[in-house]
C-alpha cells in the first residue's frame, strides 16, 4: 500500500503551509503528491510550484477536467512537467459534471464515455510521437475542418520529444460503464467514495474492462488510488467528533453537488444502498436546509468512507482497504507532524 498526499484544490485563498506538508511527505516515504481543480485553481500550476522542491515523490493530478483544455494541451502540460520532474508525472483526468462543463467551460457534456476515450487516444498519440497527431473526432477532430475552419490545419507532432511514451494516465470514474472503460484504456483508477463495503460492487465492472480485447492493463498492474480521511483518535468521544466533522462533506456530495436530475455523486450512494437517504438529503440540501440534510448522514456511512480509530484500528482498516485492491491511499493531512505520524504508523 502506497500513500499519496492529497492537496486538493484551493478555497477562496491559496492555502498556507503546503510547502512544509510536501517536504514532510517527501521525507517520510509518501509515494506521491496530488493536486486537483474545480472552477478556481488549476491542477498543474500548484503541482509544478510545490513539486519543484521534491526529487522522489510522484506528481499527480486528481483530477484534470478534460473539458478545460484540448487533449493536445493536456498532453503538453503533462510532457512538460514530466521532463521537469524527471519522469514523475501521473496524469489523472475526469469528465467532471454538466454544471461545470457547460456552465464554466462552455462546452457540451454529452457522451462523456466517448469523449474520454477520444481524449486518451489523442494524448497517447502525442506522447508516443510516432506520427503527426490526427483524430477523426467527433469531439476533438484533428485537424479541425468544421464550421469556421480556414482549411489550413496541419497534423503535427510535438516539438519536444516526450520523456515517456507510457506516462501513466489514471481516470476518475463512477458508473459501471465508465469504470469498465477505465479498466480497459487507463493505467489506474481514481474512485470517489470507494470503501471496503462497496468494493465488491466495482469488481465485475473492472473485470469487464480488463477482459476486453486490447485492454492496456491487468488487475495485477492496474493502480487504484482511493481518497479518504485518515485520523488516529484516542477515545470514542474523539472519534464521534471526527465523524461529525466529516458528515457535512458527505451531505454536500450526496445532496448538493450537481443538478437534482444529474448528480453523479449521489448515484454512487444510491448504488451503495442509500437510495432513500440520498433522495431525502438532496431534497433538504437543495432547499437550503443543509444542517437538516447533514444530520441525516449516519455514522456507519461516514465511518465506512474513512479510516478513523485507534492506532490498531487504523492499521486494521488500512489492511482491509488494501485487500480490496487499493494500491494507493490519497490522504489529506493538516500538518507536517500528521504526515510523519501517518507514515510512521503505516510503515
Amino acid at each position: 500500500m502506497k500513500l499519496g498526499l492529497q492537496l486538493g484544490y484551493w478555497g477562496a485563498q491559496p492555502p498556507q503551509g503546503v510547502g512544509e506538508l510536501v517536504a514532510a511527505a517527501e521525507e517520510s516515504g509518501f509515494d506521491a503528491i496530488f493536486t486537483a481543480e474545480a472552477w478556481g485553481s488549476d491542477a498543474f500550476t500548484p503541482l509544478a510550484w510545490w513539486g519543484r522542491d521534491t526529487s522522489r515523490v510522484r506528481l499527480g493530478t486528481s483530477i484534470v477536467q478534460m473539458s478545460g483544455r484540448t487533449p493536445t494541451s493536456i498532453a503538453m502540460h503533462a510532457l512538460t512537467l514530466d521532463h521537469l520532474s524527471g519522469g514523475r508525472v501521473v496524469l489523472g483526468m475526469g469528465v467532471s459534471g454538466p454544471q461545470v462543463v457547460e456552465g464554466w467551460y462552455g462546452a457540451p457534456f454529452a457522451k462523456p464515455l466517448a469523449r474520454t476515450r477520444e481524449v486518451v487516444e489523442i494524448i497517447r498519440q502525442v506522447l508516443a510521437r510516432e506520427a503527426p497527431v490526427t483524430s477523426a473526432g467527433p469531439h476533438h477532430p484533428l485537424p479541425y475542418v468544421g464550421p469556421g475552419a480556414v482549411g489550413l490545419g496541419k497534423p503535427l507532432k510535438p516539438i519536444v520529444h516526450p520523456l515517456r511514451a507510457d506516462l501513466p494516465i489514471w481516470l476518475g470514474a463512477e458508473g459501471p460503464k465508465n469504470v469498465a472503460q477505465t479498466a480497459e484504456i487507463a493505467d489506474g483508477w481514481i474512485p470517489i467514495f470507494y470503501t471496503p463495503k462497496s468494493a465488491g460492487m466495482y469488481q465485475p465492472w473492472l473485470d469487464e474492462g480488463f477482459a476486453r480485447p486490447g485492454a492496456r492493463r491487468t488487475r495485477a498492474d492496474f493502480e487504484i488510488a482511493a481518497t479518504c480521511h485518515l485520523q488516529v483518535v484516542s477515545s470514542a468521544a474523539e472519534k464521534a467528533a471526527v465523524l461529525d466533522a466529516m458528515r457535512p462533506f458527505v451531505s454536500l456530495y450526496m445532496g448538493g453537488m450537481g443538478a437534482k436530475e444529474a448528480n453523479f455523486h449521489k448515484e454512487v450512494f444510491v448504488r451503495m444502498g442509500y437510495g432513500a437517504l440520498a433522495d431525502e438529503v438532496q431534497e433538504l440540501y437543495l432547499t437550503g436546509e443543509k444542517d437538516r440534510a447533514t444530520a441525516l448522514i449516519p455514522d456507519e456511512l461516514v465511518d465506512d468512507m474513512h479510516i478513523i480509530g485507534t492506532a490498531g484500528e487504523v492499521r486494521e482498516k488500512v489492511a482491509q482497504w488494501e485487500e480490496t485492491g487499493v494500491s494507493t491511499l490519497l490522504l489529506s493531512c493538516r500538518s507536517p507532524e500528521e504526515v510523519r505520524s501517518v507514515a510512521e504508523l503505516l510503515a
